[in-house]
């Protein structure tokens, strides 16, 4: 009797000393700020990402579905229940939408033409900076993966299939940033504070084709877009 119950008390002892971390990245056992510091450095510094979620942004929701590398991005973008498409390559900008998202304009006969088309933003239009956000890669995550207040560890979990663990800005509500425990210490999900949205992150360093769209589905509207 006695023995059976020393082993199983060496049995519990043991459990109680498993490692969460082994066969992991190592990320684990890194202080808050490392942590934050490292999957920051990591998004910089892979070549492509896939971006998909909501933010919530000067009292707009945007619903996001882009895929951006250093060269540009192509995806798209919904909001106020209109969805438009953005292609980006280098310094070029293309917006395409159906005829409904360009029926505010005052030309009636704007949304017939460029309805399905991919229309060339000048670079001088006031909407090509706002536009170009959506499409850089850089510009996008240096503004989406800040936490703020105290940093702290949370939960380990999962994201994709991906063990993760969580990275928290004052207990959560400075937003939460689940981080890769596997591989390079990409990060998974974002919920940004205040309910500003939630992202998810896949496909890092995943490369995918960028080019420029064709004459025969491109409308060359001017030096100004129409108002929309």
């Amino acid at each position: 009797m006695v023995g059976v119950m020393c082993t199983g008390l060496a049995a519990g002892l043991a459990a109680c000393g498993d490692d969460p971390d082994e066969g992991t990245n190592g990320v684990g056992r890194l202080e808050p700020d490392t942590i934050q510091s490292r999957t920051v450095k990591a998004a910089r510094g892979a070549d492509a990402v896939h971006l998909a979620g909501t933010v919530v942004s000067g009292g707009k929701t945007y619903k996001l579905d882009m895929r951006l590398k250093d060269e540009g991005g192509t995806g798209s973008v919904t909001t106020g229940g209109s969805t438009f498409r953005l292609l980006r390559v280098d310094e070029h900008l293309y917006l395409k939408a159906d005829a409904d998202f360009w029926s505010h304009s005052d030309d009636d006969t704007v949304g017939d033409k460029l309805d399905g088309k991919y229309v060339k933003v000048p670079s001088g239009d006031p909407s090509y900076k706002r536009l170009s956000t959506f499409t850089d890669k850089d510009v996008l995550l240096d503004g989406l993966l800040t936490l703020h207040g105290t940093l702290a560890k949370g939960d380990r979990g999962t994201s994709g299939g991906v063990r993760t663990i969580a990275l928290t800005g004052d207990e959560g509500s400075g937003g939460t940033l689940d981080v890769s425990l596997e591989g390079t210490a990409y990060p998974m999900r974002l919920e940004r504070a205040g309910g500003a949205g939630i992202l998810q992150l896949t496909e890092w360093g995943q490369d995918f084709k960028l080019s420029e769209p064709t004459s025969d589905d491109t409308v060359d509207y001017g030096k100004q877009l129409p108002e929309s």
